[in-house]
């Protein structure tokens, strides 16, 4: 969840490293860092608590200098936002900057404290610092000391080393925690996500669990914490500079609702392309692995979480199997029953979620070897763990709020069902053909829904001073009143709650007065009717209600029921097009209030920790 920058090279590289901390802030922001080696073998630190402006403000009065650096923006997890939890953490000549967990650190701290060592932070991350300075000490190598260091280390870590001592290198390490090398002309660097690196270069190199990399001005070199060497390939990543900055935009929340179309064009664009929902779009073994599912089990994380919920509806009616969807910090720390026919579905934007990624881990150890990732970066740790995988196309993410991340999961969701039901026998090419050309218009039918951003923005307006609100839906239609909540409560700090609509009277009921408005979701399907009396519920009781309809749904206005429709009803890729209002009534909503839309207090975007 922080950011990491490490860089070397044969120019100043401050410069890189506040570019690099620019384009990671949306992965912490509560303060930031750098240290550097200058001209003199002088070991230099600056910190700041806040944002990264407030770093640069303070190295642009230093105008500091060095070919040999690295640098972090952190999200606070021992020890509260402050300068002196602030990373680098530095230990007499050895600076280190760390994103993750380490799970023993009071247990080497208090070794570290009886060899003479003294620490004046709250983190974990000074105990890094101090054990490799003491394994400099007689190890003689930094390549070595962090090697000897990590081996003791039980938790997550992604690190970046520098030592005055020797200003020649720097050396990074991970295991649990994303970080990747960037080969560049004249240097070589590493950061958390190549959005960082993108200044310098676009060759990179991923590491895995495991791995050091020593980093030299003309070359770099992998190892592994046993010490034996390691070769990993290079890839020129497809990201650009334009998909990580603002252009024409506000923030990159609003943006990245208005990329939707796009991305979900990219996503659905082979199997549309081909005309057939075709299992090897998951993978080389995907159709022998399909033709053995017997049920469906889903486990992810918050918005992942709500786009599993909505493919539950579609997988046991269009696929016929049954699905379960669970959030993945629960399933790990169960007992479930486990089935060799399960086919075990990992949903995650980054593909570094740290409890997704242990929740897929031990599914397999008991023996749930069919596994799938949806994920939205290839050489993520939960793609490479998985034994198929599905690649989103939403380009990077940096609002903390997802937005086109949970649509193109919707959509690979989509096509999961098809080959599914294909591979089981319960899709005939008739119905075959009339879900793919849905799903070859879906994106110009999220064009017209984003062209209600005028009225949503209106709505917002009356909306801005409430302190809580009430979602509610139906069917596969309440995750997305769920999603419409978390996004709400996301980035406007309005409490917000979602609810299936038929358990309006089983207790929230009660909460619905002229203060509470009301959300509902409320497309033309079969259970309008239904939802149409639990509104009546609302009306009854005075409260106000906002509804989201589709064009032909007999729902009528009045003085306390303001009704926006949708252009039109879309089945069973309706969600896809509700979810899209409910996420611009949250931006809209938070720019009254003057939120930080991109990066809302107390979140960061990749949650690498437990």
């Amino acid at each position: 969840m922080c950011g990491i920058v490490t860089a070397i090279a044969t120019h100043n590289v401050v410069p890189v490293l506040l570019e690099g901390l620019r384009r990671l802030e949306y992965r912490g922001y509560d303060s930031a860092g750098l240290a550097i080696v200058d001209e003199g073998g002088e070991l230099l630190r600056l910190r700041a608590c806040g944002r990264v402006a407030e770093l640069v403000a303070r190295v642009e009065g230093r105008r500091l200098a060095s070919s040999l650096g690295i640098a972090h923006t952190r999200w606070a997890t021992h020890g509260a936002p402050s300068e002196r939890n602030a990373h680098p953490h530095v230990s007499e000549g050895v600076a280190v900057v760390h994103n993750g967990i380490i799970e023993n650190f009071e247990a080497i701290k208090t070794a570290l404290q009886a060899q003479g060592y003294v620490f004046v932070s709250d983190t974990d991350t000074e105990a890094v610092a101090h054990l490799i300075h003491s394994k400099l000490r007689g190890a003689g190598d930094l390549l070595e000391a962090v090697r000897l260091a990590v081996a003791g280390l039980e938790g997550a870590y992604a690190l970046g080393v520098i030592s005055a001592s020797d200003p020649s290198r720097a050396v990074v390490a991970r295991r649990g925690a994303p970080l990747l090398l960037g080969v560049g002309d004249d240097g070589h660097y590493a950061a958390s996500d190549a959005a960082a690196l993108l200044q310098v270069t676009r060759k990179v190199v991923y590491l895995e669990d495991g791995d050091l990399a020593e980093l030299r001005r003309d070359g770099y070199r992998v190892v592994r914490v046993d010490g034996g060497g390691a070769v990993r390939a290079e890839h020129v990543s497809s990201l650009v500079a334009d998909a990580v900055s603002l252009g024409a935009y506000r923030h990159f929340m609003q943006k990245e609702i208005f990329e939707q179309p796009q991305a979900l064009a990219d996503t659905l664009g082979l199997a549309a392309s081909c005309g057939a929902a075709a299992a090897h779009h998951f993978g080389a073994q995907a159709g022998e692995v399909f033709a053995g599912v017997r049920r469906v089990q889903i486990l992810a994380c918050g918005t992942s979480y709500h786009a599993g919920l909505v493919a539950r509806y579609w997988l046991e009616a269009v696929a016929g199997l049954p699905c379960a969807v669970e959030i993945a910090s629960e399933y790990r720390y169960r007992k479930p029953v486990a089935n060799g026919d399960t086919l075990v579905v990992a949903v995650s934007q980054s593909g570094e979620t740290a409890d997704t990624l242990a929740a897929l881990k031990y599914a397999r150890s008991l023996g749930m070897a069919r596994t799938l990732a949806i994920c939205n970066v290839p050489e993520s740790a939960i793609a490479r763990e998985a034994a198929l995988r599905f690649i989103t196309r939403a380009g990077p993410e940096i609002g903390v709020a997802s937005t086109k991340a949970f649509t193109t999961q919707l959509a690979a969701f989509a096509l999961l069902t098809l080959a599914l039901a294909k591979c089981g026998g319960r899709l005939a090419a008739a119905g075959e053909d009339r879900h793919l050309e849905a799903l070859r218009h879906l994106p110009a039918a999220v064009r017209k829904v984003l062209e209600l951003e005028p009225e949503i923005a209106q709505w917002a307006q009356r909306f801005a001073s409430k302190e809580h609100a009430l979602f509610l839906g139906r069917g596969q239609h309440w995750p997305i009143a769920m999603e419409g909540a978390l996004k709400l409560k996301e980035i406007s700090y309005i409490h917000a709650e979602a609810y299936a609509a038929g358990e309006l009277k089983h207790g929230p009921l009660a909460l619905v007065d002229e203060r509470m408005p009301v959300i509902a979701v409320s497309p033309a399907d079969e259970l309008l009717e239904k939802l149409k009396s639990n509104l009546q519920e609302v009306r009854a009781r005075g409260g106000e209600l906002y509804v989201f309809a589709d064009a032909g749904g007999e729902i009528g206005g009045s003085e306390n029921v303001h009704i926006l429709r949708l252009p039109e009803h879309y089945g069973m890729l309706s969600p896809v097009l509700h979810v899209i209002p409910l996420q611009l009534l949250a931006y809209h909503v938070a720019l009254v209030r003057g939120t930080d839309v991109d990066k809302p207090r107390n979140l960061a975007k990749s949650v690498t920790v437990e």
